[in-house]
């Protein structure tokens, strides 16, 4: 799995349901979806990422501490429909415990360096609603640029960031 100065990434498991529903039940960090995750919504979202291991060998992996051990997110690719198209996507979220302090960036520098070394994928994208400038800023910081917008019928005005495995080569020289 990867690792970073700070973070170890693992593959979820069952006994993460806990430390997973404080993060997306939380109104506040999921305040750009269009509601947090109830009980079922959670075991939904575990089930989903055990799904994307088999069926394509990775997945949102959960975040780990190294200092602790403590569980403080997750971040990992997946296949989303952005714009009528199968992409995929860094996703990332973050206990806002640990907010501001740099996790999710370094998360998603180390999956986007995990998928172009390990897939054959041309390029990387995240989507985020319009209004949701941390993501920006972390889709930013790993080297995406904004390539569109467009209007999502469930999320509503969204934008689009990719970065391309030409643009990753030039970034990693």
């Amino acid at each position: 799995m990867i690792e970073t100065k700070r973070l170890i990434f693992r593959e979820y498991t069952s006994a993460d349901y806990d430390d997973l529903a404080a993060v997306i039940s939380d109104p506040e960090t999921m305040k750009h979806y269009p509601r947090p995750y109830d009980a079922n919504g959670v075991n939904r979202w575990l089930n989903w990422n055990f799904d994307n291991y088999r069926e394509y060998g990775f997945g949102l992996w959960a975040l780990v501490l190294k200092e602790t051990g403590e569980f403080i997110g997750d971040c990992g690719i997946t296949m989303q429909n952005i714009d009528g198209e199968q992409l995929p996507e860094i996703g990332y979220h973050i206990n806002k415990k640990y907010w501001r302090q740099g996790l999710a960036s370094e998360a998603a520098r180390a999956v986007r360096d995990w998928t172009f070394e390990n897939t054959e994928f041309k390029a990387l994208y995240s989507y985020m609603t319009q209004g949701n400038t941390a993501s920006w800023s972390t889709a930013a910081s790993a080297g995406m640029k904004r390539i569109k917008e467009y209007s999502d019928d469930y999320y509503g005005e969204m934008c689009v960031y990719a970065i391309t495995r030409q643009e990753w080569e030039e970034i990693k020289g």
